[in-house]
């Protein structure tokens, strides 16, 4: 939860997100439509890195499972679900994702 510092710094919480795509088999037979979907959302988490929202962000090769993952860093957890909602990815329906508050160790 977020605490205010002073009155002009307030500290950042982190999340973890975890983003599932449509099949296990997705980053192997994507279609074209779904590969523009997923540049799309590269780019669009690219632009929240650049904004210092996104700390990491990729692909998790796990065989069985795979997914992406995402440490976020935000003022509040009601930025979340808007970050998410606007993932282009999510918007088409290709991936759901799932957030959990993180007690994440910063190096700043």
């Amino acid at each position: 939860m977020s605490h205010n510092i002073s009155s002009n710094n307030t500290e950042k919480i982190h999340y973890m997100l975890k983003s599932t795509p449509p099949r296990t088999t997705f980053h192997q037979d994507m279609t074209e439509d779904e590969r523009s979907l997923m540049q799309q959302h590269i780019s669009y988490w690219m632009d929240k890195q650049n904004q210092g929202i996104a700390l990491v962000f990729g692909p998790v090769l796990n065989p069985s499972a795979p997914h992406g993952l995402a440490i976020i860093e935000v003022e509040n957890e009601e930025q979340v679900p808007k970050l998410i909602a606007e993932d282009p990815a999510v918007v088409a329906g290709i991936m759901t994702t799932e957030f959990y508050p993180m007690k994440a160790i910063i190096k700043k």
